[in-house]
C-alpha cells in the first residue's frame, strides 16, 4: 500500500480528494469511538461523520466513551470481535494510542485516529491515519492575536483542558512559546490550570482566580467551552475592574456567540465537520486497500470580531 506520510488540506481540496469514495462505500461496516459525546465541538465532529455516512449509506456503530480509558478500550475490543470493516478513534488519552494501534493491526482492521493526534503519529502502520488540525498552529495564532491587542505585554493566564491530551498540551506550549519571542517577552504567564475542556471547572478555576485578587490581562483557553467559562466568572468581578480578554479555540457556535456579544476576544476555528468527514472517507479508503494521506492537516484559521461572520455558519 503507498503511503504519502504528511499533507496540509484546505476543506476544498479536502472534499475533491475523497470526492469518489461513495459509489464504493456501501455495505460497509464502520464503527466510531467518541470520547466523549458531552462536547461542543466533539458533538459538530460526530454529526459530521453520522450526516456523511448517511448519505453514502455506511452503516456506522458510534459510541461514547463518556470520556473513560477503560470503556472506550472495551469498545474498541468489542469492534474488533465482532468483525467490523474499519474503525475511527477519537481517542481518550493520547498515551493509549500505540496499544490500541497494535490490537487493531493485529486484527487486520483499519484504522483512523481523528481529532486527537496519536502519540504515535509518525509511526503508524500502514492501514493507519490520522485526520486533524495542526495544533502547532491552534495555540500560536490565538497567543499571537493576544500578543497583539496587548501590545505585548501584560500579565496572562492559561486555561488547560485534560493533562494527557496532545491537544492541551501543544496549545498550552504554543502560548509558552509566543510569550517567549521577542515581540512578546513583556507577557508573562502567572496562572496555568486545568478545567478538562469543560465549562463549570473553567468557571470554578477563573473564580478561584478573581477571589485570590491575581491581576490579569488576558485568558487564553483551550477551548471555547472553558473561555466561556471564564468570561462567566469574570462577570462577579467588582464594577468598573480593568477589563480581561479572554481567548478560546474552536469557534464553536457557543463560542462565535460570545463574541458577537463583545465577550470573547479571539477564538480559531477548527473545521470539525471537516475532521470527521475526512476520517470516514480515509477509513474507507484504507478498508479498500487505496493509496491514502497517512496524515491528513485541515487547517485552523485566526477569528476575531472584524472576520467572525465569515465562520457564522461554517460551524453551526
Amino acid at each position: 500500500m503507498k503511503i504519502r506520510k504528511r499533507v496540509c488540506l484546505s476543506v476544498l481540496i479536502l472534499c475533491s480528494v475523497f470526492g469518489s469514495v461513495g459509489v464504493f462505500a456501501k455495505d460497509l461496516n464502520i464503527a466510531v469511538t467518541m470520547s466523549t459525546f458531552d462536547d461542543n465541538f466533539r458533538t459538530l465532529l460526530r454529526m459530521g461523520m453520522i450526516e456523511h455516512a448517511r448519505d453514502l449509506s455506511i452503516d456506522l456503530q458510534v459510541e461514547d466513551a463518556k470520556n473513560e480509558l477503560g470503556t472506550q478500550l472495551n469498545q474498541i475490543q468489542n469492534f474488533i470481535a465482532s468483525g467490523v470493516d474499519g474503525i475511527i478513534v477519537n481517542a481518550v488519552d493520547t498515551n493509549s494510542t500505540i496499544g490500541i494501534s497494535q490490537e487493531a493491526k493485529a486484527a487486520g482492521i483499519p484504522l483512523v485516529y481523528v481529532n486527537t493526534q496519536p502519540i504515535n503519529l509518525v509511526s503508524l502502520p500502514a492501514s493507519q491515519a490520522y485526520v486533524g488540525s495542526n495544533e502547532v498552529d491552534s495555540g500560536t495564532l490565538q497567543a499571537k492575536e493576544i500578543c497583539r491587542q496587548l501590545n505585548g505585554k501584560g500579565q496572562v493566564a492559561v486555561l488547560m483542558g485534560g493533562l494527557s491530551h496532545f491537544a492541551a498540551i501543544q496549545r498550552t506550549k504554543d502560548v509558552h512559546d509566543v510569550v517567549a519571542t521577542p515581540e512578546c517577552s513583556g507577557m508573562k504567564v502567572v496562572e496555568e490550570q486545568t478545567a478538562n475542556w469543560v465549562r463549570s471547572e473553567a468557571n470554578n478555576v477563573v473564580t478561584n482566580w478573581v477571589s485570590s485578587g491575581i491581576p490579569l490581562d488576558a485568558i487564553l483557553a483551550n477551548n471555547d467551552e472553558m473561555a466561556i467559562g471564564a468570561i462567566q466568572a469574570l462577570k462577579t468581578r467588582a464594577v468598573g475592574a480593568s477589563p480581561v480578554l479572554v481567548a478560546g479555540i474552536d469557534a464553536t457556535a457557543d463560542g462565535l456567540s460570545a463574541m458577537k456579544s463583545g465577550e470573547l476576544a479571539v477564538t480559531v476555528f477548527q473545521d470539525a465537520k471537516a475532521q470527521g468527514q475526512g476520517a470516514l472517507h480515509t477509513v474507507i479508503k484504507l478498508v479498500k486497500g487505496e493509496p491514502v494521506n497517512q496524515t491528513v492537516w485541515v487547517p485552523f484559521k485566526l477569528v476575531t470580531p472584524d472576520n467572525m461572520e465569515t465562520f457564522n455558519t461554517d460551524n453551526l
